[in-house]
């Protein structure tokens, strides 16, 4: 079974694959305070014994890959692929920087190249909502990065003295008449009108229409706000991105450890 470590600013998804099919998909926390040891329990809590025979790990948080790829090391004596710029990705990156790029998005991108018509626009729900864009020549040309759901929620609970902490909620009425109702009105409506408005955008920059994907926690929660729906809403996106890649990259994986 091949396992796939999406390792998010608050989370990290762990998914499983047999073969093709997507089998399991779980959470737990994302700590760059944790140990290898500590994570080492979590996986064997949270998946048990498997009989592991391939990893692919995507990070958006600093150091927190090489704790991951130890702790598979230690549980399933497997030697993790760690996402990177660097491998054979099957797009071409065209960036000022690509070393700047999210591993998350490019699997995000290898994804959508693969499974869906170009050009493509992935909106990826997250602790940060993020725009990951391939033209129709198959290249990754960048995208869009603003605050996500709850990165929002947060902020006006820790930025204000009296507007509480809510959770990601249904927006009953876009006027909202009550202080809870006016934040999930402005936040979650809100993130509707901002990713219809970026698209649009976006689709002038391209010079044609897109396949609209969402992905991520909260994509549902938002497409019912939308007038523009999405196209595919798959919020799996990212670990099959992970597949993908790592079937593009299986003999590095196997023959040649990561230097960490």
């Amino acid at each position: 079974m091949l396992l796939t470590l999406d390792i998010g600013n608050t989370s990290i998804t762990v998914g499983l694959f047999d073969g093709e099919d997507l089998t399991g998909v779980k959470r737990i926390p994302s700590d760059i305070h944790y140990s290898s040891d500590k994570y080492s329990k979590l996986l064997s809590d949270t998946i048990g014994e498997q009989n592991i025979d391939g990893c692919i790990i995507a990070s958006v948080v600093n150091g927190l890959d090489k704790v991951l790829y130890e702790a598979v090391k230690s549980v399933y004596n497997v030697q993790s692929l760690i996402l990177n710029p660097n491998l054979d990705i099957g797009i071409k990156l065209r960036l000022k920087d690509n070393n700047e790029i999210g591993a998350d998005r490019i699997a995000n991108g290898i994804a959508a190249f693969e499974m869906y018509k170009l050009p493509a626009i992935v909106v990826d729900f997250g602790t940060a909502n993020t725009f990951d864009i391939v033209n129709s020549k198959g290249e990754f040309i960048g995208g869009v990065i603003a605050p996500g759901i709850n990165t929002q929620l947060t902020s006006l609970s820790k930025a204000t003295s009296k507007l509480p902490k809510l959770d990601a909620a249904v927006s009953e009425t876009a006027i909202g008449d009550n202080t809870l109702d006016a934040i999930l009105s402005g936040v979650i409506r809100g993130t509707a009108c901002m990713v219809e408005g970026l698209v649009s955008q976006c689709e002038t920059e391209l010079g044609e229409r897109a396949t609209i994907v969402a992905t991520g926690g909260n994509c549902k929660l938002v497409a019912q706000y939308m007038c523009r729906k999405f196209d595919y809403i798959n919020p799996n996106l990212t670990l099959l991105g992970l597949k993908a890649l790592y079937k593009r990259n299986e003999s590095q994986a196997r023959l040649q450890p990561q230097v960490l």
